[in-house]
């Protein structure tokens, strides 16, 4: 039972989930639902997509996940599994096939330590929509996300791979990529021009066929995020 629109307050609770897949609980435009769609595809998994109204939650839903975030799973057992980079580790151990954690627990550990340092880099981007919607100056915002951008530059310099965890795409590069793919939205694509690594990195993304299956148009984004902005988060936009 997937739809693309979104379950409200007072809607319906789905039935049980299917036994040949999982069903996944996001929101259209959520770049951390993302992570785990793009997860989803690049794997292979069977699973259906139940989108929620995150301003007006059914109560069916806060039952399952008390915290009232997407992305959220569920296996036909009943057992659910939320937070972004929990859902998609989870992912990866439960299905084997196309690992994108790697094998020793110092790889993994280097990813999480990535993932963790580029976890401070996402409050800069809204730090820089904000100020921009206030009139004031973001020069300094900027400088900092600019050297922050540097720092992964030197790191695919240094690694001397397409990827950051190897020539092929791994789980840190889809737990970035759905911020990359907002650059437009918040208007900071111009911080990548210093970092031609970098750039040349988010042109093999585009290439993935998880990421052409997940991805928003730069307008969509927009669209969507305005209204965010203006309060009135419109999750159905352009259904």
């Amino acid at each position: 039972m997937s739809t693309e629109k979104c379950f409200v307050d007072g809607s319906a609770a789905p039935g049980p989930v299917q036994q040949d897949r999982l069903r996944l609980y996001s929101m259209r435009f959520c770049p951390f639902a993302q992570r785990t769609r793009l997860v989803l595809h690049a794997k292979g998994i069977k699973f259906e997509t139940i989108n929620i109204h995150l301003q007006k939650k059914p109560v069916w839903y806060l039952e399952k996940n008390p915290e009232g975030l997407v992305p959220t799973i569920e296996t036909p057992a009943g057992e659910v599994v939320y937070e972004s980079s929990i859902t998609c580790e989870y992912l990866d151990e439960v299905y084997p096939e196309k690992k994108l954690l790697p094998a020793t627990p110092f790889g993994k550990a280097k990813q999480r330590m990535m993932l963790d340092h580029f976890s401070k880099i996402i409050p800069h981007l809204f730090k820089i929509s904000s100020a921009k919607r206030k009139g004031d100056d973001v020069s300094g915002f900027e400088a900092e996300l600019k050297e922050k951008f540097t720092k992964l530059n030197e790191h695919l310099v240094k690694q001397k791979t397409k990827f950051f965890g190897s020539d092929t795409i791994t789980f840190i590069d889809y737990m970035m990529w759905p911020f990359f793919e907002r650059l437009g939205m918040f208007g900071v694509q111009h911080c990548l021009d210093h970092t031609p690594e970098l750039k040349k990195w988010t042109e093999h993304m585009l290439e993935d066929p998880a990421v052409k299956a997940t991805m928003h148009s730069t307008e969509n984004h927009k669209v969507f995020f305005n209204s965010f902005l203006e309060g009135e988060p419109d999750y159905d936009y352009g259904l």
